[in-house]
């Protein structure tokens, strides 16, 4: 059958059509290959000058000893899917996703994510650009989560205010991010010359969206406390004042 001018120029343009649905929406398609979970949940690590070669493996070990715990794993495997993702995005002035989207089902797989955590290799920066972090997660991680979660959870750990004097500030940044659904956790940790004023700070500044709260750690030393009690509520989608001061009290 020989083709018109007219029907060659239509085939061409359903052509470029369907090159571009594929450029768009055919990666998503391939990572919504995944099971759905119950939480989708964005463990975000300040790795700013304040933080040391210590205080980095203090807190890397803190979330490898968290995922170990019973009651995390608890939370993991009761929820409706018995499933979660997890990663772990580094910040400072810029924001690396350091360990990528992981499923977890079952203790092994969280056992073996921890080991996997303790030998992340060491990353630096310099300062505390909060708000460009959020910014970076909202355009290039939360868009590309790899299943269906019935909820997505920021979980901010830092030491310090914002001090990148950020194009938009992290409020603003935190509020685009509850349109999308999603939930921003802080974990200040009370230590260095911004200790006594950094947990009201999050709760003012990044802090927000459904059962959104903070649950700060009292030094390096004590973010693994913190960070596991702050698993379980999360993973758990335990809300409420009344859940999260029995979580803060190891219950």
């Amino acid at each position: 059958m020989v083709q018109t001018p007219a029907g060659r120029l239509r085939a061409t343009a359903l052509t470029a059509v369907a090159c571009v649905v594929l450029a768009v929406c055919g990666p998503r398609r391939g990572m919504a290959q995944m099971a759905d979970v119950d939480t989708a949940l964005i463990v975000a690590v300040d790795v700013s000058n304040s933080v040391d070669d210590q205080r980095y493996r203090l807190q890397m070990e803190g979330i490898a000893k968290a995922l170990e715990d019973k009651a995390v794993v608890s939370a993991i495997t009761t929820g409706p899917q018995a499933a979660i993702l997890f990663s772990i995005v580094t910040w400072a002035d810029r924001s690396e996703m350091t360990l990528p989207w992981t499923r977890i089902s079952n203790a092994a797989e969280a056992n073996a994510l921890a080991a996997r955590i303790r030998k992340l290799p060491r990353v630096r920066g310099e300062f505390t650009c909060l708000s460009h972090m959020l910014r970076w997660t909202a355009d290039k991680i939360v868009p590309q989560i790899p299943a269906n979660a019935t909820r997505t959870v920021i979980d901010v750990s830092g030491d310090g205010h914002d001090d990148c004097n950020p194009a938009e500030p992290s409020d603003a940044v935190r509020d685009d991010l509850v349109t999308q659904r999603v939930t921003i956790n802080g974990l200040p940790i009370l230590d260095g010359d911004e200790g006594k004023t950094i947990e009201e700070w999050y709760r003012q500044h990044v802090m927000g969206g459904i059962g959104a709260f903070i649950l700060a750690a009292n030094g390096y030393a004590d973010f693994e406390r913190a960070i596991r009690q702050k698993f379980v509520v999360e993973i758990g989608g335990l809300a409420g004042p009344k859940r999260v001061k029995a979580a803060a009290a190891g219950e």
